[in-house]
């Protein structure tokens, strides 16, 4: 029997296998799929956030996040695209290059400073599942192919998974990393309230008869229309009030047609229509994020619009967070007290982005009103301060898990001034405890604990002698001068039992 049994194999599942892995636990993850075309092709194109981004560095992944956004600029350049004249694509491809893209509020530009805090990387998602199935599988995780997950059954001192093949293996504990349809959510009883779908979207791999016509409305008669951001793909959005009939069906040439019609008043034929996938602004979340020996990640946790680019990341970092609180309780080192701080420090940040994918969702409807509203806000994004706030909220850089602390480091993600140390020693996934006066005392207090090393380091900050950083790069414990208050109770908190 393994420790942990993740089901779903994309992004946020290979994140948290590799997590868990790195914590010591015995990790499969069972991917309903062959994963041949999941590794090899995906549809549209993905950011990862700058918050996504140093959480990643702290495991060494940034060489391979700066390969795989080359590997993508380099595939759009080859289209033309940093070339034409008024490209929406060549405004982004700058910002890229220059460290400066962050993103967009319902459609209006958030624009970085250039820093490492602010990087933002993007490219396909299968490119980003390629390179966290290397770094998991190389952490010794399995992946299961073929092994399609149809009930989860929690038996009170296990959990065990029944599989389309007949199969059924058992483990520890079981987490739902399987998107918005999730099965393990349905078997396992979660509820998730929200709201409906108003909208339908679509996206293709599509060739027109036309090639010189524009495509990109950003706000048409009935949505909008893109056909630009990824070479050969269109995508187009609907405010029609509800939302796909039918996700699953084959879609037709014809149907593409009306859609662009419809959403940007564009009469097109399509020559060739390969393969779409549709989605929708259906909006909900979990009520809890564990139910005994289940716990759910990523999609299968929430679902929101996709207007604005956050699913990605907020799943990113559900496994970040899970998966060393996990990683303790299923190896019998911590309590099963710790895993209930994953509901409570994630499930808030989840409402937060469900309601601001809302709020965008609003900003990109047609009409007179909403029009006006987008000006009002654009005037808004023009004060510095505005514009931080809004680039904060839709990167996840505004996450506090402490916002009560007395102390405004906890609860924080580290300092930028001390990233670069955290990345030289976090990449095993153990915790962090900075010693910053080289006091005896602060060292001692985390004596027989294995999963922290303890580092001295000269580095600027003010008002602090030491502080303690979870695996995923949080602010655990701020010391303000050598005598170690508060050190022992928050190690026993977060790092689980001492060996000795």
């Amino acid at each position: 029997m393994v420790d942990v049994l993740v089901v779903g194999g994309g992004p946020v599942g290979l994140l948290l296998a590799g997590e868990l892995r790195l914590g010591g636990a015995r990790t499969v993850v069972l991917e309903a799929s062959d994963g041949a075309e999941r590794r090899t092709r995906s549809f549209g194109q993905r950011a990862v956030s700058p918050r996504s981004a140093q959480t990643l560095a702290l495991r060494g992944l940034v060489p391979a996040l700066e390969a795989a956004q080359a590997s993508w600029i380099g595939q759009l350049a080859a289209a033309g695209h940093e070339t034409r004249d008024g490209d929406q694509l060549a405004l982004v491809l700058k910002l890229m290059r220059e460290g400066r893209a962050r993103g967009h509020f319902g459609g209006l530009p958030l624009e970085a400073d250039g820093t490492d805090s602010g990087r933002t990387y993007l490219m396909k998602q299968h490119m980003l599942e390629q390179l966290l199935s290397d770094w998991a599988t190389g952490l010794g995780v399995r992946v299961q192919p073929n092994s399609q997950v149809v009930a989860v059954r929690d038996e009170g001192t296990s959990v065990v998974a029944d599989l389309a093949d007949g199969r059924s293996l058992r483990a520890g504990y079981l987490v739902g990393c399987d998107g918005g349809r999730s099965t393990v959510r349905k078997s396992a009883g979660f509820a998730f309230p929200g709201t409906s779908a108003t909208m339908t979207g679509r996206i293709a791999v599509a060739e027109l008869a036309e090639p010189d016509t524009p495509t990109a409305v950003l706000r048409g008669p009935g949505g909008l229309v893109n056909g630009l951001m990824v070479p050969g793909e269109i995508t187009t959005v609907e405010f029609d009030g509800t939302g796909p009939t039918d996700r699953d069906a084959p879609m037709t040439p014809a149907e593409l047609e009306g859609s662009m019609l419809r959403a940007g008043g564009l009469s097109v034929t399509v020559a060739r229509l390969e393969a779409g996938s549709r989605f929708s602004d259906n909006t909900r979340q979990a009520d809890t994020y564990r139910r005994g020996r289940v716990l759910l990640a990523g999609d299968a946790a929430h679902v929101h619009s996709p207007i604005g680019g956050q699913g990605l990341n907020l799943g990113l970092q559900d496994a970040a967070n899970l998966g060393w609180k996990l990683a303790l309780v299923a190896t019998g080192r911590a309590p099963e007290r710790l895993l209930d701080t994953y509901t409570a420090e994630r499930h808030p940040i989840g409402a937060r982005v469900l309601r601001n994918t809302r709020a965008q969702t609003v900003l990109m409807r047609p009409g007179p009103q909403v029009d006006a509203l987008r000006e009002v806000l654009a005037e808004v994004l023009t004060i510095p301060a505005a514009h931080e706030y809004f680039g904060a909220l839709v990167s996840g850089a505004d996450v506090d898990y402490a916002p009560d602390s007395a102390q405004p480091l906890v609860g924080r993600f580290l300092p930028d001034g001390l990233q670069p140390v955290a990345a030289e020693h976090l990449s095993d996934g153990r915790f962090l405890l900075l010693d910053l006066v080289g006091s005896r005392r602060i060292r001692a207090a985390a004596d027989g604990y294995d999963r922290v090393r303890v580092v001295p380091v000269q580095a600027p900050c003010t008002g602090t002698a030491a502080l303690l950083a979870r695996p995923d790069g949080y602010v655990a414990w701020v010391g303000v001068d050598a005598d170690a208050a508060g050190l022992p109770e928050a190690l026993d908190q977060w790092c689980g039992r001492p060996v000795s």
